[in-house]
């Protein structure tokens, strides 16, 4: 065990360890020496009070304006008012019973101030907050520490303040800093210009000057693009050398008979990444392809041509959705593509035909046992279903294709669970309705290679998108119920989406873990229940459904889906649905992907602000599927100029799903690019932004294929090594491994 890995009980005591591990989670004196600063303050550039939001924990440099001691009335104790200024704005200090403390807070010293934002009468506050003042006169430790340098402001916690985080890095820097190891190569270094990696960690603490911290930001950024690519390259590595089954469709077979049906033309794009894909299916190495796409711009079909060619090869091909709603969708509508080539082997069925079966967690025992007997006997080439397909018992005849759709919403061990269903590894494909940015898709996809789908087939009508402000404008959401009923009047549908599907539910209830075979709880918004207290609770699908029927909406045929109807009942409301038997249907997130009824023209996305933006980009592609044009209402009672009303602003503003993504990601921040979702710990980019450093990304994934293709085992780079094994924990090293 190195220097590094050293837990901090040695370095810092067993108390101050214990602070740091439960609420930074910092463990070691390597997590300590990368824990960087979030920004730097410079004596006299005092914080922007006016910008602090209710309920963060801040740290900010204020000068003190005025100190006051005030008596409780009638009983013992006072409470010190102290106001602290960054000349235009104020922030209030309060302290309970601690007159003692304005011998040293005195009116005209700087300070650190450090607490939670409260509100008290209308005004910012930070209750018994720490503090360190920069005093020179006084000779306070502060003032000797940041002298002649920034100050760095540290991401800290209520038990560990700022600085006295700063003064737990300040000592790991004085004993270990020459026991930190250098992962970049020599030659790398020096082509780059980059500073050595013990200087870089000296100048990102200590910096004396913006200059030196950019000077580490730049060296610690290419740590972080370059180890992550050096973990993906090795993985594309390791798959290229795997052995797979070559499947080429035949000509004159299930392809070509499909194709020869369609009543349209493939889009230039679409007939593009079908040929990338078909390359790929013929190599004796696994394809590893993300499919990614526009809303509506026909992935489905793409994915359908990839399966009927491994069929046509021999094989057989699973499409893996991650609810029931989505896989009967999936279902119906490839039967219905495909007509008698969905019925190979049955009486009417095409000669050139195979079986297409469904396979859900809550199909009758006999539908069941006849959808496993096809799998396994090969008479179903294809088979779509959830995470039914997972267990034990489901076993292929030969499987040679997987094609996993919205793959964020899968755990590792799931899709790595179906891979193995074939005797050599299947080709995947993966699908992601939601559009990535390229960098993006370079970090979380790096192992995959990439086609994107950015023309819509013809025919497919324009969405207009409006947000309703419910309670600044009243008429708008009037308004809004008058066009539902105009677009029903001319024949059409719509759909009315809520956060949450009925009262019963816990308005910020979590989301529960579902065994294989059961339906995700993918039906509740995200945001759904956040928000301050003084927040109504979301509105729920039953209750809107009532107050429509017996409103504005009365007369009009109007039914509900959300995912805890039993399967059967969710089946019938969309097939009636489908076939026009229904006028409105009341959803929640439930119809996000892949339901595609042509004749839904209008959306009404009830508190659209408890949606995510891509989420809300999703929910719109479910209209103007047709030949009509599609409406899309955001209703929200959030005020114009507040965040939230941003974001439905620029979702109405744009159809272009690669912008919404990069503003998405720009609000949520990255996360961990390994996917937070499947490795279930925090984020692995402290410097480098997967938006900004493009080019950065771009040159550390060229320097890494070129180094694994020399040294795959990294046998001449330990410190490198050592670097990914860090990289790369146990949950981390799972998810590279069967990603």
């Amino acid at each position: 065990m190195g220097a590094l890995d050293e837990p901090l009980t040695k370095l810092v005591g067993d108390r101050t360890a214990k602070v740091l591990a439960d609420s930074l989670k910092l463990r070691t004196v390597g997590d300590l020496l990368h824990h960087y600063p979030r920004r730097y303050v410079e004596r006299g550039q005092l914080t922007s009070l006016d910008e602090l939001e209710i309920d963060e924990h801040v740290t900010v440099l204020a000068r003190i304006e005025k100190v006051t001691l005030i008596p409780f009335r009638g009983r013992k104790g006072d409470r010190l008012e102290v106001v602290v200024t960054d000349g235009r704005s104020r922030l209030s200090l309060v302290f309970f019973n601690q007159g003692w403390r304005q011998k040293e807070l005195r009116a005209g010293a700087q300070g650190l101030f450090a607490g939670k934002v409260g509100v008290f009468n209308r005004s910012r506050q930070l209750v018994s907050p720490d503090y360190q003042l920069l005093d020179e006169e006084a000779g306070s430790d502060a003032a000797r520490q940041f002298a002649g340098r920034l100050i760095p402001v540290y991401g800290a916690s209520a038990q560990m303040p700022s600085w006295k985080l700063s003064i737990c890095i300040e000592t790991a820097l004085t004993k270990h800093l020459g026991d930190v190891g250098e992962p970049l190569p020599a030659e790398l270094r020096e082509r780059h210009e980059l500073i050595p990696l013990p200087e870089a960690l000296e100048l990102i603490h200590r910096p004396r000057s913006q200059a030196d911290r950019e000077r580490a930001q730049s060296r610690l950024r290419w740590d972080e693009a370059f180890v992550l690519q050096v973990a993906l390259a090795q993985r594309r590595a390791a798959e290229s050398a795997l052995p797979a089954v070559p499947r080429r469709a035949r000509e004159g077979g299930l392809l070509d008979a499909f194709d020869a049906r369609l009543p349209f033309t493939l889009t230039k794009g679409q007939q593009k990444v079908s040929a990338e894909i078909a390359a790929d299916l013929a190599s004796e190495h696994p394809m590893h392809r993300l499919l990614q796409g526009e809303v509506g711009s026909g992935k489905t079909l793409v994915a359908l041509r990839a399966m009927l060619a491994v069929v046509d090869a021999g094989g057989q091909a699973v499409l893996l959705a991650p609810t029931e709603v989505l896989a009967q969708q999936h279902h119906r509508s490839i039967v219905e593509m495909m007509g008698d080539l969905a019925e190979g082997g049955l009486l009417g069925g095409s000669e050139l035909g195979t079986r297409v079966v469904l396979l859900t967690g809550s199909m009758g025992v006999p539908a069941r046992r006849q959808a496993l007997l096809d799998m396994a006997c090969g008479d179903a080439g294809i088979a779509i279903g959830t995470h039914a397909l997972i267990e034990d018992k489901v076993q292929f005849q030969d499987l040679g294709l997987v094609v996993v759709d919205e793959q964020h919403r899968f755990g590792v061990e799931q899709r790595d669970a179906l891979r193995a269903k074939g005797e050599q590894p299947p080709h995947l494909l993966v699908m992601t309705a939601t559009p990535i940015p390229r960098t993006v898709a370079m970090t979380v996809f790096g192992d995959l290679e990439t086609s994107v789908l950015d023309q819509l087939p013809a025919g497919r009508s324009p969405i207009s998108t409006h947000v309703v402000p419910a309670l600044e404008k009243p008429n708008f959401l009037t308004r809004a119920w008058e066009r539902v009923r105009e677009e029903v009047t001319k024949g059409h549908q719509a759909y009315v989406v809520c956060p949450r599907i009925g009262d019963e539910e816990p308005a910020a209830e979590p989301r529960k873990k579902r065994r294989a075979g059961e339906e995700d709880l993918e039906d509740v918004a995200p945001d759904a229940g956040a928000g301050s207290d003084e927040r109504r609770p979301p509105l729920s699908v039953v209750e809107t459904a009532e107050k429509l029927v017996t409103g504005p909406l009365s007369g009009l045929r109007v039914e509900i889906l959300h995912g805890r109807l039993a399967p059967e009942a969710k089946d019938e409301v969309m097939r009636r649905f489908t076939a026009g038997e229904v006028d409105v249907l009341v959803a929640t997130t439930v119809i996000e992907v892949g339901v595609n009824v042509p004749n839904s023209t209008a959306m009404v996305i009830m508190d659209a602000d408890r949606f995510g933006v891509s989420q809300l980009h999703q929910l719109r592609g479910r209209v103007g599927r047709g030949s009509a044009a599609g409406l899309c209402l955001l209703v929200s009672d959030m005020p114009a100029g507040s965040a939230a009303r941003a974001r439905l602003d620029a979702v109405a503003g744009t159809l272009d799903g690669f912008e919404l993504s990069r503003i998405d990601l720009e609000q949520r921040r990255e996360g961990d690019v390994l996917g937070q979702a499947q490795s279930g710990v925090k984020s692995s980019l402290k410097v480098l932004s997967v938006l900004e450093d493009e080019e950065v990304i771009l040159t550390a994934r060229t320097e890494a294929t070129r180094l694994v293709a020399e040294d795959r085992e990294l046998a001449a780079h330990p410190e490198l090594r050592t670097a990914l094994e860090s990289l790369l924990d146990e949950d981390r090293a799972a998810y590279m491994e069967k990603g």
